[in-house]
């Protein structure tokens, strides 16, 4: 970092990173997406700020060339450029649904990975169907307070994506997880393997992360991290929060373990920085963010 361009000066990309002009002509290989979007929240609205949060937020990571526990430079083993967020149509959640798919998929055509900022969760459907295009069905790996398996919702809704989700053929039920869990379901019939958060709490990041390898194996995997997953004491700026969640060490300990698994994108979503303190929440968004591209700059380079 040059000494005349201090941390909080600057246009707000994701960790300082080039912005994206230009997807087809990009030489990166990861590219982060905003997508600010809160026109299908049911709890207190906001998360259409996230990804500025989370990018602001992201400042305060880039200083560092090496981030522990890792043992490389990201910039050295991964390409990265911000391409801006998804145009958004005021009061128009139809329109926002074709472009943000239109626009993920232009990206994952171009062969790159995509970071996706949210954003409420609803924007996992479209970023799914994106996906799905190019790599086929998809294991989940979903980190939430909520499993967002409920039918009662509209079309629009963010608690009912994952239902849609599998009944549009896009998921590998028998290959997806979700962690954290702490609010009702119906567990005779649901499709995806739940960790809930008292187990996950209970059995420690070692234990978790071995029940997802198992559980996902060699298929493709799409990651989604609603920030409810962790405790309100580590995210309080969302529009769900649940008490009793994961702290963010064992957050980031858990999606650390991921690495080496076929993980083909990523999004973090629900961060609502109205009702963040001290930028907490979208800290921890930040963070899990650069997390993942560690995960997968470590993946590619395990590799060869």
């Amino acid at each position: 970092m040059a000494i005349d361009a201090p941390l909080y000066t600057g246009a707000p990309t994701f960790l300082r990173l080039p912005p994206c002009t230009d997807v087809a002509g990009s030489r990166a290989e990861a590219l982060v997406l905003g997508a600010p979007f809160d026109l299908a929240t049911t709890g207190r609205a906001g998360t259409r700020s996230g990804p500025l949060g989370i990018r602001n937020a992201s400042a305060h990571l880039a200083w560092e060339e090496e981030r522990w526990p890792w043992d490389f430079n990201l910039s050295r083993e991964l390409r990265v450029e911000d391409a801006g967020d998804v145009s958004v149509p005021t009061g128009d959640p139809a329109g926002f649904t074709r472009r943000l798919e239109q626009e993920a998929g232009r990206i994952v055509d171009a062969g790159k990975t995509l970071v996706t900022l949210g954003g409420d969760h609803y924007v996992t459907l479209p970023l799914l169907r994106a996906h799905t295009q190019r790599h086929g069905s998809l294991a989940l790996i979903h980190f939430d307070a909520h499993t967002d398996t409920y039918g009662e919702g509209g079309e629009f809704d963010h608690g009912t994506m994952f239902k849609r989700a599998d009944d549009e053929g896009l998921l590998q039920a028998d290959r997806s997880v979700q962690v954290g869990i702490r609010t009702h379901y119906t567990r005779d019939g649901h499709p995806f393997e739940v960790l809930d958060a008292a187990w996950a709490n209970e059995h420690g990041a070692a234990d978790s992360v071995a029940r997802i390898r198992e559980r996902v194996g060699s298929a493709p995997a799409y990651l989604s991290f609603d920030i409810d997953c962790l405790d309100p004491a580590f995210a309080p700026g969302t529009g769900t929060p649940v008490a009793g969640g994961l702290s963010s060490d064992r957050a980031l300990a858990i999606v650390r373990g991921l690495a080496g698994l076929n993980i083909i994108g990523f999004d973090v979503v629900e961060v609502a920085p109205a009702f963040d303190h001290a930028e907490l929440t979208s800290l921890a968004g930040a963070t899990l963010a650069l997390e993942f591209l560690h995960v997968l700059a470590a993946g590619r380079r395990d590799a060869g």
